[in-house]
């Protein structure tokens, strides 16, 4: 992860991003800097519109973030209810049966 954003910081300042700039900014960070990842990361990079691919992936991953968490709470709730529904559904008296069978 600190090698893309090595390379959104050397974007961000108007910096071309080289094998050797990226590795002056994970130094910098006080990151240990693998050359086979920093190549790698260059070479994939290269002919990438990094603007506008900030701008298609940014929308969509605001917009589904609001949904999701809004999501989440009533599936909460519904998980609850099931559990306490299972818990109930079974009596002492089928539990007993059931480990009966085990010694049979």
């Amino acid at each position: 992860m600190e090698y893309v954003y090595s390379a959104m910081l050397l974007h961000s300042a108007g910096q071309k991003i080289t094998e050797e700039n990226v590795k002056k900014v994970l130094t910098a960070a006080g990151a240990k800097p693998d050359n086979a990842r920093i190549k790698a990361l260059v070479a994939s990079l290269d002919g990438v519109n990094i603007e506008e691919a900030i701008k298609t992936a940014a929308v969509p991953v605001v917009a589904a973030a609001a949904p999701a968490q809004a999501a989440e709470a009533p599936a909460e709730e519904k998980k609850e209810e099931k559990k306490k529904e299972k818990k109930e559904e079974v009596s002492e008296e089928e539990a007993a049966a059931g480990l009966s069978a085990l010694f049979d």
